[in-house]
């Protein structure tokens, strides 16, 4: 009697069960390509404007980074570049005082600009508007988190929010993160989560059901609604993920949830 192949479980995005990492890395880009132009508003409604709290609470956790007019910050899977402006936000300034934050501190020389990174060209078009660079002091780039284009221990933060759980490859993409932070650099991962119990059931029927027609009928694109709740049907619980972290080479991983445990960030150093 022959033994059964098991398959390895894969870690990462598959829209529509995709075996090559590359098709699946081509079927993302479309999904968020196609939703470009209402992503936006459908993160607010579908959020009921949590989004915007979320992205001000994660940015703060990293405030002792971020003061430091020298330090490099990166944010991969930016897409319209709202976490990225939350982390600017805090950043130091040579010129005005924040309108957010009446003690945000000046610099006295230059500061380091954040780089908000996507593979989406559309999703970048719509942070250029959003946030011009001159402006910020944002530097916009197209690329792929899988294979970053920046050397070993570039960067003293690394973030990314609601997306990273649309990247390929889970380990694969923590070992990129990993390579690119300097020694003692901060990750920061902002993402979905599927709470247990009743709210867990709550939340399922609300993601699975009138997510997908709600973000249908606004988007005109149902199966990228569709796709977003499965996306987060099998992306990693905490206890897995913070496993994934450590097997990455990252120490002092924790979670923190937020909304009934339906989003939370998680964080990590490398030592």
């Amino acid at each position: 009697m022959s033994t059964p192949i098991v398959t390895p479980e894969i870690l990462g995005a598959r829209p529509t069960a995709e075996v090559e990492e590359a098709t699946a890395a081509t079927h993302v880009r479309e999904i968020f390509d196609s939703i470009a132009p209402s992503y936006d508003l459908l993160n607010h409604l579908l959020s009921m404007g949590l989004d915007r709290l979320w992205w001000s609470r994660a940015a703060q956790c990293f405030r002792k980074t971020l003061i430091r007019p020298e330090a490099r910050v990166l944010d991969i899977c930016c897409g319209t570049g709202d976490m990225t402006s939350a982390l600017l936000a805090l950043r130091p300034t040579t010129d005005t005082m924040c309108t957010v934050c009446s003690v945000k501190p000046l610099a006295d020389g230059p500061v380091a600009p954040i780089v908000g990174l996507d593979f989406s060209a559309e999703m970048l078009n719509r942070a250029r508007v959003k946030y011009p660079t001159p402006k910020t002091h944002i530097e916009w780039v197209e690329g792929d988190a899988m294979r970053l284009p920046y050397p070993d221990a570039s960067f003293d933060l690394v973030t990314s929010a609601f997306g990273f759980r649309n990247l390929t490859n889970y380990p694969a993409a923590l070992a990129e993160l990993h390579r690119v932070l300097k020694p003692g650099g901060q990750l920061g991962i902002l993402e979905c989560n599927n709470p247990d119990g009743l709210s867990g059931a709550l939340y399922n029927l609300y993601f699975k059901h009138v997510l997908p027609v709600i973000g249908g009928a606004i988007s005109g694109d149902r199966a990228a609604y569709r796709y977003l709740p499965a996306s987060v049907a099998r992306f990693p619980r905490p206890p897995q993920m913070l496993g994934l972290l450590r097997d990455a080479g990252f120490r002092g991983e924790m979670w923190d949830g937020y909304l009934l445990r339906a989003a939370g960030l998680y964080r990590a150093t490398k030592v």
